[in-house]
């Protein structure tokens, strides 16, 4: 790639992959993290205690902050996962604010 901005890099075949039962496009190559930001889903998870929402931090893998079940197989973090045709990702349970005792 020159310093002028040209660059030769092409985006991968176009597939698509089912979230939360809705199909969205992705690009093989990505990660699954990326595909997700690419389709406008920002929030990956809400935390326990607060429900408040969590989305792509550290975006390699040591934060855990976007692990999701992927094919069935829970805790997988989606900035680690490239896509694949057909893969099927489900978003981890979505917690309501924990209420305090009065």
């Amino acid at each position: 790639m020159s310093m002028s901005g040209s660059s030769d890099i092409q985006p991968g075949e176009r597939i698509t992959l089912t979230v939360d039962g809705v199909e969205i496009a992705a690009h093989l190559g990505q990660t699954l993290a990326a595909a997700l930001l690419a389709n406008g889903q920002r929030i990956l998870r809400h935390t326990r205690r607060a429900g408040k929402p969590r989305g792509l931090y550290c975006a390699m893998g040591v934060c855990y902050d976007c692990v999701m079940t992927v094919n069935g197989n829970p805790g997988v973090r989606a900035c680690m996962t490239k896509v694949e045709a057909g893969m099927q990702v489900v978003s981890p349970v979505q917690f309501q604010p924990y209420a305090r005792p009065a």
